[in-house]
């Protein structure tokens, strides 16, 4: 079968690996039809990262909780790349009991079990049956494990029952090619703090969390915020935002400021840039009472945060990896629900056998595609 690897920075390619088969009684053979391309997946994709990023390593310039997650040589090809897709199913074992064969399911990042302590909290990214380091994921290289890319013709799926979840009758895969991480992480961001307080004031720094911003503010007015504030540099971007009922601030490219940002404080802070600068200027920007959510990548092991500032203004700053599996169904059943149109944050789709080419694609959220195979 086919699987797409990195090789290293703006070269990927198909390479052949043997077919997956049902190795344990809770496993399901799945076959990736829809796939998008996550946020963090351009940083390897666009830039020589492997060798910088090690060196930043040794030299204690990055946190090594990259190391554990990436590898000693972070991102170093070739390694199958992908962690969001929609999925039909293609075998399943004989202890599965909740999924038949033809149905179409959403692939989680993480690779969870569902019974262990982390995963009854609701943990699922944590899971201590899974991991054998810092995490157990599809897509990172082997230091997450061995479960390949979800760009791939075929995928072994354990625990079965708990990580596959099918699509509700009618939602268009399209829809919810991102619902694996991005689009599940901008609901995580969005959706509690807002039940929490109704109504409340919603800001998203937009920039290299490019479509989890978007997903963010376009959840936010689904969701009724009051008011839904996005800044970003990039054009494309603040016109997604716009479309999806938020209000646009552009700003120039570069360090964020208070000063570029509207002035008024905010309920619900997401923040997308993956700087420090970022984290400071969103909490700075907070209500009293409000809380903070960064969903990038922060790479040094001392970024600053304004605790004095915070203690006074009761800010909460929540970050953490995304515990997809949990919110699913109510994330999916919302979609179809109200008809949220998360595919106008698409802005390249591409047929799955132009992965290699499309995957180096500069925009805001790829996804591919392929005809099920309609499996009965």
């Amino acid at each position: 079968m086919r699987e797409l690897n990195l090789l290293r920075a703006n070269h990927l390619e198909w390479r052949e690996r043997p077919d997956p088969v049902l190795t344990g009684p809770r496993d399901a053979i799945v076959r990736p039809f829809v796939a998008g391309r996550c946020d963090g997946d351009t940083l390897p994709i666009h830039r020589h990262v492997s060798r910088p990023m090690q060196l930043g390593i040794r030299t204690g310039l990055i946190d090594p909780v990259v190391a554990g997650i990436c590898g000693p040589v972070p991102f170093q090809g070739p390694f199958a790349i992908g962690h969001e897709c929609i999925a039909e199913v293609l075998e399943i074992g004989p202890d599965v009991t909740g999924l038949t064969r033809g149905d179409f399911v959403v692939v989680p990042w993480a690779v969870s079990c569902g019974d262990c302590p982390e995963c009854t909290r609701g943990l699922t990214a944590k899971c201590s049956t899974t991991r054998a380091g810092t995490l157990a994921a599809f897509g990172f290289g082997p230091a997450s494990g061995p479960w390949g890319g979800m760009i791939a013709d075929r995928l072994r799926i354990p625990y079965a029952d708990h990580m596959l979840v099918r699509l509700p009758d009618g939602l268009d895969p399209l829809r919810v090619a991102a619902a694996s991480d991005n689009l599940a992480d901008a609901w995580r961001c969005i959706v509690a703090p807002l039940t929490r307080q109704p109504g409340g004031s919603v800001l998203v720094l937009g920039g290299a969390a490019q479509s989890i911003g978007l997903y963010a503010a376009g959840l936010a007015t689904a969701h009724g915020a009051e008011i839904v504030d996005y800044v970003d540099h990039r054009p494309e971007r603040l016109a997604i935002a716009e479309k999806l009922g938020a209000r646009a601030h552009p700003v120039k490219k570069g360090k964020l400021r208070r000063a570029d940002l509207p002035s008024r404080r905010y309920d619900i802070v997401v923040e997308g840039t993956s700087t420090g600068a970022g984290v400071d200027v969103g909490l700075r920007a907070l209500q009293p009472g409000g809380i903070c959510t960064p969903v990038g990548y922060y790479l040094p092991p001392g970024t600053k945060v304004p605790l004095m500032h915070m203690y006074a203004n009761d800010a909460t700053l929540k970050i953490g990896v995304s515990h997809v599996r949990p919110v699913l169904p109510e994330l999916l059943d919302f979609v179809a629900r109200t008809g949220f149109p998360a595919e106008h944050v698409t802005t390249v789709l591409a047929d799955w056998d132009d992965a290699p080419d499309a995957y180096r694609a500069h925009t805001t959220k790829l996804v591919l595609q392929r005809p099920p195979l309609g499996v009965a």
